[in-house]
């Protein structure tokens, strides 16, 4: 079968919510991919952070093949034997009491909101059904009717509805718009400490930091949405440790599964997670053991390997090379460690298209809200594939510049 058979059979049967790049993926090794004809390519993307381990890691795959042959699924019905070690390992790396174990990032978020709404309505006093959550403008917390709720992309939340209220939408890095908004009945603060989705944007340095102070002062619980800028991508374990602050709970989830299986945790302290009582939450895969034994290697190896360490690094050595392409095609080059995004003057092109010429000279991105190119390639890339890719982007914006 043909590459276009491949696509247009997807496209036929696959409901069009999605937007695909024209290659299909057959096979992937560390920070390559090869297509159905063989052409080789950089992944750039990492499934949206999922892949920081790049494809197919040795230890993940050795893990898996073992798991898969003993026990993978009792329901949590029953205890199982790599759980609790799995829960203990995030806990001692994060510095957290517990936490909820679930499949996809957007199961996470909708239990911390059930979770800081329960803890507002037993434990701060607020009256029932009146708990508000802040949210910031052009954030992304997943897609589930009531996560699109608060959402301020109109795309997102349009003939979804009825929408689930209790939500409140302030400026992202704007502290004091925060402290302006909060009320007797604000429950918590969800945050991104990059925002992802939105472009790669890096708040003000500091914001975190007062953020948290000005949660503490007012008996608001402070949630961040580390599922993608969590586990080593910004250069530290969690983003939210270049402001040295500790919310009381943080999401995880996307690299958390190694490229292997969805695993997401929900990780609080005490006072949040003793709210919960058996029946409250559930989840019929959350915390199976195939999937604790690949998050516990998971963690492990980013650890051992120091993903941390070498995403800051290349990160560094990345954004210097891409900051000297001189063009009036890029309008901007941010981020932090391996998590990038360049602005594209849509003068002169959309990002679609850049992603397109990067996809010919062969690295593969993505656009989001077509002005930006996110570059996020796996965390155990080295400095030569550093460089080959700016190569490739600065060869692809001299081409570019050309039409």
């Amino acid at each position: 079968m043909s590459m276009n058979e491949t696509i247009n059979r997807e496209k036929h049967y696959g409901a069009n919510y999605y937007k695909p790049l024209p290659v299909v993926i057959s096979k992937g090794k560390g920070i390559h991919v090869w297509d159905e004809d063989g052409k080789q390519y950089i992944d750039c993307m990492s499934a949206y952070s999922a892949l920081s381990h790049g494809h197919c890691h040795p230890k993940l795959v050795t893990k898996i093949q073992q798991q898969v042959e003993q026990l993978t699924l009792t329901s949590r019905a029953f205890y199982s034997p790599t759980l609790g070690k799995f829960l203990q390992r995030a806990c001692e790396l994060t510095n957290y009491f517990g936490g909820c174990p679930l499949n996809s990032g957007a199961e996470a978020v909708e239990v911390a909101i059930k979770a800081v709404r329960k803890w507002a309505y037993t434990v701060k006093g607020i009256p029932d059904n009146q708990a508000e959550i802040i949210v910031c403008k052009n954030n992304f917390h997943g897609r589930t009717t009531t996560i699109i709720s608060f959402s301020s992309e109109p795309q997102y939340y349009q003939h979804f509805g009825p929408l689930t209220p209790g939500f409140k939408v302030i400026p992202y890095g704007d502290a004091k718009a925060l402290e302006q908004a909060i009320n007797k009945n604000t429950a918590a603060f969800l945050v991104e400490p990059i925002q992802g989705e939105a472009g790669i944007i890096v708040p003000p340095e500091g914001y975190l930091a007062e953020c948290e102070k000005i949660c503490r002062n007012n008996n608001v619980l402070m949630i961040c949405d580390e599922i993608q800028t969590g586990l080593g991508r910004t250069g530290k374990l969690l983003a939210c440790q270049h402001e040295n602050i500790q919310p009381d709970g943080i999401l995880l989830g996307k690299a958390l599964g190694g490229g292997m299986l969805p695993v997401s945790l929900f990780l609080a302290n005490k006072n949040i997670l003793d709210v919960f009582k058996p029946g409250d939450h559930g989840s019929t895969f959350g915390g199976n053991e195939l999937a604790a034994n690949i998050g516990l290697t998971a963690l492990n190896i980013i650890v051992e390997e120091k993903f941390s360490e070498n995403a800051a690094a290349m990160g560094d050595r990345l954004m210097h090379q891409l900051k000297q392409i001189k063009s009036p095609i890029i309008t901007d080059i941010r981020g932090k460690g391996l998590l990038i995004g360049i602005e594209i003057d849509p003068a002169y092109h959309a990002a679609r298209d850049v992603c397109l010429a990067l996809l010919e000279n062969g690295l593969l991105s993505k656009e989001t809200h077509d002005t930006v190119v996110r570059l996020a390639p796996p965390l155990i890339i080295t400095a030569d594939q550093i460089d080959s890719i700016a190569d490739i982007v600065k060869r692809t914006i001299e081409q570019l510049a050309l039409k």
